[in-house]
C-alpha cells in the first residue's frame, strides 16, 4: 500500500488538471452514491443553504459544496460560509478514521476558517457518518491507505 501511495502521489497532483465539469460530475455521483442513506436522512441539512469550501492545499485542489434537497451540489468557487483545509494524508487520515478529527483539527494538521460553528457541525456529521455503509471493499481500501498514511 504504502508503494501505491508513493507512486499514486504525482497522479493525485495531476488531478488539478482535470476540467472542473469532470470533477464536479464525478464528486456528485460518488457522493450520492456513498452518501444516499445520511442523504436520505437529511443528514447533510445543516448545508442547506451554506457553502462548505473543501481545499487540498497540497494538490491545489479546492471544491465548493452545498445541499440542495436530498443532493450533494459542487461548485467550483464561490461565497464559501465555511472552509476547512488541508493536506490529502490530512483528509486520508480523517476519512480512514486512523486520526482522531479534534486530534487533526487541534494541531492545525486540518483548519476551519469562516463560520466555525457550521465547521464544526460538517467535522462531528463526518465523524458521525457510519464506514459500514460504505462498500465493504472501498471501506477497507480507506482504512489500508490511512494505515499507511499514518505509519
Amino acid at each position: 500500500m504504502k508503494r501505491l501511495l508513493k507512486y499514486g502521489e504525482p497522479l493525485l497532483k495531476a488531478g488539478r488538471h482535470v476540467p472542473f465539469a469532470c470533477q464536479k460530475l464525478a464528486i456528485e455521483q460518488l457522493a450520492q452514491r456513498l452518501f444516499a442513506e445520511p442523504l436520505a436522512e437529511g443528514a447533510f441539512e445543516l448545508l442547506r443553504g451554506h457553502w462548505l469550501r473543501l481545499q487540498v492545499t497540497d494538490l491545489g485542489l479546492a471544491w465548493c459544496v452545498t445541499c440542495e434537497g436530498r443532493r450533494l451540489k459542487v461548485a467550483a468557487r464561490g461565497r464559501a460560509d465555511v472552509t476547512i483545509r488541508g493536506n490529502w494524508r490530512e483528509f486520508l487520515l480523517l476519512a480512514s478514521r486512523q486520526e482522531d478529527p479534534d486530534t487533526l483539527f487541534f494541531r492545525r494538521r486540518l483548519v476551519i476558517e469562516g463560520d466555525t460553528d457550521l465547521g464544526l457541525g460538517v467535522k462531528n456529521l463526518l465523524d458521525a457518518l457510519d464506514p459500514e455503509h460504505l462498500p465493504p471493499m472501498l471501506w477497507r481500501m480507506i482504512r489500508s491507505m490511512g494505515q499507511a498514511v499514518r505509519v
